[in-house]
C-alpha cells in the first residue's frame, strides 16, 4: 500500500505564489511518472504539469511559464513552483503518482487527499 501526502496549499493574492509538495510513502520499489492535476468547482479534473523518473516533463498550456514540476526521487517527493497566480488558478490540487510497489510486487496508480489553492485578492 503506497500513500501520497500533499502539504503547501492555502490562500495567495493574484500575482503570488505558492509551492505544493507531495510526498509518497509504503512499500515502493519504484515512483515512474508523478504529476499534478487541479478541479475547480463544476469542472472536470485537468492534468497540471507532469513528470517522468528521468525528468522529462509536460504542462498545461494555461500554466506554461507559470509553473515548474520537479521532483527529489531519493525522497519519493514532487513539487509544483507556481508563480504569478491568477484567480483561474484556483482549484482543488490532486498529486498522482504511477508506483511499482514492492508487496504486492504490481504497479497501481495513487492519489493525494488534494490540497485547496485559492487565488484573490
Amino acid at each position: 500500500q503506497v500513500q501520497l501526502v500533499e502539504s503547501g496549499g492555502g490562500l495567495v493574492q493574484p500575482g503570488g505564489s505558492l509551492r505544493l509538495s507531495c510526498a509518497a510513502y509504503g512499500s515502493i520499489f519504484n515512483i515512474y511518472t508523478m504529476g499534478w492535476y487541479r478541479q475547480a468547482p463544476g469542472k472536470q479534473r485537468e492534468l497540471v504539469a507532469g513528470i517522468t523518473s528521468g525528468g522529462i516533463t509536460n504542462y498545461a498550456d494555461s500554466v506554461k511559464g507559470r509553473f515548474t514540476i520537479s521532483r527529489d526521487n531519493t525522497k519519493n517527493t514532487v513539487y509544483l513552483q507556481m508563480n504569478s497566480l491568477k484567480p483561474e488558478d484556483t482549484a482543488v490540487y490532486y498529486c498522482n503518482a504511477d508506483v511499482w510497489e514492492v508487496v504486492p510486487n504490481t504497479r497501481d496508480d495513487y492519489w493525494g487527499q488534494g490540497t485547496q489553492v485559492t487565488v484573490s485578492s
